[in-house]
């Protein structure tokens, strides 16, 4: 069976991206990845663990994200080596191939959204950088609760193959009274399942006083401009009085939402006691 990454080697991700590994077979038996891959920060451990879960990529049928127990460091660099080939993966099961990695974080860009003040707080590296007013998700189709983290920026137009220009996502809705199918500037994925920061020109009126959206973070164009260009890849926006559900932890990158004794027991696949 074949392991995969993610993440590329010289990538620079925010603080709260977790490390993605993917199995094009489902293991049963953690054991020997868990103890042979090795993640350090800066030149030492890590810290953290594997949570195993099922994908929804093409080609895999499960993948793995690890993550320490606090957000990474800013400006940090970390390194993987998963020297796993001829492993077991459980019975009949054997890893075909052995990876490095090589990335580093960016500032600590950890921002937050009150859905009751209608306001998101941007803070980098520890300081208040700017206060943008929003409009959550309406009673209807409440925004998730939780801490979430910026999965992409934009999107490819399926036709070219390239990225769509101002960050603009094609967004469709067929539910029945709530219909639509628009390009949407300045766009970025919080989760799977299809909230994004993004700018709203329709929804200017309610944008600092009332949640309106079906479930996006709306903002002024100016605004998500500006915000699309300041973010990167693993950002984290964490959401409050959104009078929604917590975002499940397999949703995107959901990693934060399970607390580290969740975490730290390994999701879909366990370690085989010995």
């Amino acid at each position: 069976m074949h392991v995969s990454l993610l993440e590329s080697d010289g990538g620079v991700y925010g603080v709260g991206m977790p490390l993605i590994a993917y199995f094009n077979r489902k293991i049963t038996d953690s054991s020997a990845f868990t103890k042979a891959v090795k993640v350090t920060v800066n030149g030492k451990s890590a810290g953290g663990a594997w949570y195993f879960e099922n994908t929804g990529r093409d080609g895999q049928a499960l993948e793995a994200h690890y993550r320490p127990r606090t957000y990474w460091p800013a400006h940090a660099s970390i390194k993987v080596d998963f020297p796993v080939k001829g492993l077991s993966a459980g019975p009949g099961l054997i890893y075909d191939d052995s990876l490095t990695l090589a990335v580093s974080t960016g500032a600590a860009n950890v921002s937050s959204v009150d859905c009751s003040a209608e306001k998101m707080t941007v803070v980098s590296d520890g300081r208040t950088v700017r206060t943008l007013p929003t409009s959550c998700g309406k009673a209807t189709t409440p925004t998730y609760t939780g801490t979430k983290v910026l999965m992409q920026k934009g999107e490819n137009d399926p036709k070219t193959g390239k990225m769509r220009p101002d960050g603009e996502v094609r967004m469709t809705s067929n539910t029945p009274g709530n219909r639509y199918d628009e390009i949407v500037p300045w766009s970025v994925r919080v989760t799977n399942s299809g909230e994004y920061v993004h700018a709203a020109s329709w929804n200017t009126g309610n944008i600092g006083s009332r949640s309106t959206s079906n479930g996006c973070t709306n903002l002024n164009v100016a605004d998500a401009k500006w915000f699309y260009g300041f973010s990167a890849v693993g950002d984290v926006v964490t959401y409050a009085h959104t009078g929604g559900k917590p975002m499940p932890s397999w949703d995107g990158y959901g990693d934060w939402n399970l607390d580290w004794n969740t975490w730290v027991r390994g999701g879909a696949v366990h370690a085989r006691s010995k």
